[in-house]
């Protein structure tokens, strides 16, 4: 599938970013649906919503393998706020996080930019015709070959932290346009980024320097506040910092002209609490203060939200593949179950049965977010007995302690530990929203057991 650019000449920008008109935005879905053009070689895109879907797919014979629903119509959605909100600020996508193609697809049509870590993610995002000024090699420490491939493919973009950096950048990519990334306060976050990357305050006037002699172009300045940000004032306390930078860089000759704010957004429904608009609020406060227009209109403001975008797009539903009743009523001694672990040894300590539910996802694959995204994901029935929960006159009253464990032969393979489920059977199926980030990109094939597939949808009419 080929999805044209949209139309956008009557836009106004500052820098490359594009600034859409509420009646743009609104007329966006249907100029994409315009420019539509079929490649039989990429999945189709269903009509409904993610219910239809949900209901088509497990209407399918023999309907067992775990799948994912995709709706583009959430990261239409999402694009449209991020433009409501922040305006001024060109997303460049973090492939890393969900590198789905129809995704990097429409957000490419859309007018996003792309954050791309390794020559595999530059490679993506080329073959979608993207202009090299809207990728950044956001990646401070990369490898020689990685760094000759983005000279060869006319990307320049690139950050560094260090003068090792430095020196490689000036011997391989003599033409490259670095951007310092500093050092932030990332004490909020679920993923501390600032214990592997970043400048630190003390280095950075020294590293300037250093560019300065080796002739390295340097022309912004990035940040990461860590992924999973959980407070509005991280970036608050980020942009004061690139502010000290872009000083000390004025006093040693350069011109900057770029100010990357990274990632650390939040999804809709994320598990922190924090809100999308909170932290665009303090952006643009942030930013008044800081980075005044009327000193700074020169700057072209990027980010590098990932799960933003994503999140709430994916739906992962899995198949009850096995069941076992705990054994109850044994006395302590007799069992060394986990702490806070629903096994086959440990007692329900009630006269209640519970369960254990062994699904055909887990850890090893799309659920790797309960180890490297520290997410806890909350399953909803799809079915119970065979039938679909939402097309019973009632959902089903009595509840009981369950566990919910992954496909593989390892212990280490529970999706949750502990909470109250219906009684479910062989065949039944869960579903866990909010699965879009940093699931499909890490999964694996441990044990032998097959990758989720995804449908897709559009909720929002963008290419349908």
């Amino acid at each position: 599938m080929h999805i044209s650019a949209i139309d956008v000449a009557d836009s106004t920008t500052t820098g490359v970013a594009t600034q859409y008109t509420q009646d743009q935005l609104h007329e966006m879905p249907s100029k994409l649906k315009c420019s539509l053009a079929v490649e039989p070689s990429l999945p189709r895109i269903s009509h409904g919503g993610i219910r239809d879907a949900l209901r088509a797919k497990l209407a399918q014979p023999d309907a067992e393998d775990a799948f994912f629903v995709a709706d583009l119509g959430e990261v239409y959605r999402q694009f449209v706020q991020w433009s409501q909100l922040l305006p001024h600020v060109q997303p460049f996508y973090a492939v890393k996080c969900n590198p789905d193609p129809l995704v990097i697809k429409l957000l490419s049509r859309l007018g996003a930019g792309f954050d791309c870590a390794s020559r595999g993610e530059i490679q993506q995002a080329l073959q979608e015709d993207i202009a090299s000024e809207n990728i950044i090699y956001a990646h401070p420490c990369k490898p020689a070959s990685h760094l000759r491939y983005a000279k060869e493919s006319g990307v320049a973009m690139m950050t560094f932290d260090n003068s090792d950096e430095l020196i490689k950048i000036s011997q391989i990519h003599p033409d490259a346009k670095a951007v310092l990334r500093i050092l932030t306060d990332d004490s909020s976050s679920l993923c501390r980024l600032g214990l592997k990357f970043g400048a630190s305050p003390e280095t950075t006037e020294s590293l300037l320097a250093t560019a300065k002699q080796l002739g390295v172009n340097v022309i912004g300045v990035s940040f990461h506040v860590g992924s999973g940000c959980q407070s509005e004032t991280a970036f608050t306390d980020a942009i004061m910092r690139a502010r000290s930078v872009f000083d000390q860089a004025e006093k040693l000759g350069f011109h900057f002209n770029l100010l990357d704010i990274g990632g650390g957004f939040p999804g809709r429904g994320d598990q922190s609490g924090l809100s999308f608009a909170t932290v665009a609020s303090a952006l643009t406060s942030a930013m008044n203060t800081y980075f005044p227009q009327d000193c700074y209109d020169h700057v072209r403001v990027i980010a590098e939200p990932g799960r933003y975008f994503v999140t709430s797009a994916f739906s992962l539903a899995v198949n009850v593949v096995a069941r076992r009743q705990v054994v109850r009523d044994r006395q302590p001694e007799y069992y060394q179950g986990s702490e806070g672990v629903l096994n086959n040894t440990a007692p329900t300590n009630d006269e209640n049965p519970a369960f254990m539910y062994y699904v055909n996802d887990g850890v090893y694959g799309s659920f790797n977010c309960i180890m490297f995204d520290y997410h806890h994901p909350k399953p909803r029935v799809l079915t119970c007995n065979g039938r679909l929960v939402d097309e019973q006159r009632s959902s089903p009253s009595l509840a009981y302690e369950s566990s919910i464990w992954g496909p593989t032969c390892d212990s280490i393979d529970c999706i949750m530990s502990s909470g109250m489920l219906p009684e479910l059977q062989v065949g039944d199926w869960l579903v866990f929203d909010g699965m879009g980030a940093y699931t499909i990109c890490a999964a694996s094939r441990f044990n032998g057991f097959k990758l989720s597939d995804i449908v897709y949808v559009d909720t929002a009419g963008v290419l349908l």
